[in-house]
């Protein structure tokens, strides 16, 4: 054809994720390890208020922000449960997931020729969504330093061009989360810098020790750091589509602005359900948790039994053993263990080159399927030794 696309829509590629997930379909008798999703359905009581929703038929438009009933939930869910205080009517707006959240945050404050800075090895949705805004991405590698920012290589990133620092705690893929000291080590740099900081928390609720504190706890930092969260992982509501962004009043006016030519407004169904998870629920992620340090625990002793250097993650629902021993690119690894092992993981060069290496495991899955996946793993790697 000789018209021409958006050149920077040809430059970015299909997730790895997804180009893994589905490889499965090719291989139906694998374990699949391969995607974040909850294993549990979405609380009952929620899906009655989304069912409920639409029998009454709220299936309309709302506010462009959302719904100011569920604007009210998260500004209690993030006062009562994290300690910061929103306004409802300008600091919050319901997305449709936190992916439209984030590409809403960037494509307002992001210019062509700005640079975002990541944490790496990173979720691969981060780089697409800045180089569509015409900004690049620069990687902060921790795979040297256990997968924290190390503050002084931050410091040495950031230069005229940085326009924010994008930080995702607990992480995707590794599950590492960020202690208090750690955290205000980073936040020391960040305040001596004018930059934004965007602040992916959507894990912040599968965090299985400690307490969770962000960015936006810092005063220096306040008005100018972005919290993206949704109830994807927190309530096993991945298809529903809700997330949700808060921020500076500032410069929220103008994310809502992307937000409304972009989507109008978030799903009223899920709004009703959402409103229902933040008031009625939030003792779900608490009870998920169980089970998910059960399988971290169980998947961790596994593979440091096969003897694989492996960092052990403390919040999420995944792990990123190291499988440079073996002298095969992550890729590699993975489509072998597929097509000979029957497993299917996500190689750790999906998650930047500083993921290289590495391999990433979701344990969002029942122990039968862990034990079968590790049992299937380990036979693998004695084939390859």
């Amino acid at each position: 054809m000789g018209i021409s696309i958006n050149s920077w829509t040809e430059e970015i590629k299909i997730s790895g994720i997804r180009q893994f997930f589905n490889l499965l379909a090719d291989y139906p008798d694998a374990v699949g390890l391969t995607v974040g999703q909850p294993d549990f359905p979405t609380p009952e009581a929620v899906k009655e208020a989304g069912m409920r929703a639409i029998s009454d038929d709220k299936t309309g438009y709302s506010h462009n922000a959302g719904l100011m009933d569920l604007r009210l939930a998260i500004r209690s869910f993030f006062s009562e449960v994290h300690g910061l205080a929103y306004d409802a009517a300008s600091e919050i707006i319901a997305t449709n997931g936190s992916s439209e959240g984030l590409d809403s945050i960037f494509r307002t404050i992001l210019e062509e020729g700005d640079e975002v800075i990541i944490p790496a090895p990173a979720y691969p949705g981060y780089a697409p969504l800045i180089r569509l805004s015409g900004a690049e991405a620069v990687f902060l590698d921790t795979s040297d330093t256990g997968f924290q920012p190390d503050p002084d290589r931050l410091e040495a990133l950031i230069t005229p061009k940085t326009k924010a620092v994008l930080m995702n705690f607990p992480t995707n893929p590794t599950g590492v989360t960020l202690g208090d000291a750690r955290l205000g080590q980073l936040a020391d740099v960040l305040s001596r810098h004018e930059v934004f900081i965007v602040s992916d928390e959507v894990y912040s609720e599968n965090r299985f020790d400690g307490i969770h504190r962000s960015f936006a706890h810092f005063q220096a930092l306040r008005d100018r750091t972005f919290i993206v969260h949704g109830l994807s992982k927190s309530h096993s509501m991945t298809g529903w589509r809700l997330g949700f962004i808060a921020g500076p009043a500032s410069v929220m006016q103008h994310v809502l602005k992307v937000h409304q030519y972009n989507a109008a407004c978030a799903s009223l169904p899920s709004q009703y359900a959402a409103i229902e998870a933040l008031n009625g629920q939030r003792h779900v992620p608490a009870e998920m948790n169980q089970a998910y340090i059960e399988r971290r625990d169980f998947v961790y002793s596994r593979l440091s039994g096969m003897g694989l250097d492996v960092v052990r993650p403390t919040g999420a629902f995944y792990i990123f053993p190291s499988i440079r021993k073996f002298g095969l690119s992550s890729a590699e690894f993975a489509e072998r263990l597929l097509k000979e092992g029957g497993v299917g993981a996500v190689p750790g060069s999906a998650f930047t080159e500083y993921g290289e290496g590495f391999l990433r495991i979701s344990y969002a899955y029942s122990m039968p399927v862990l034990k079968e996946g590790m049992d299937r793993l380990e036979a693998f790697i004695r084939s390859i030794s």
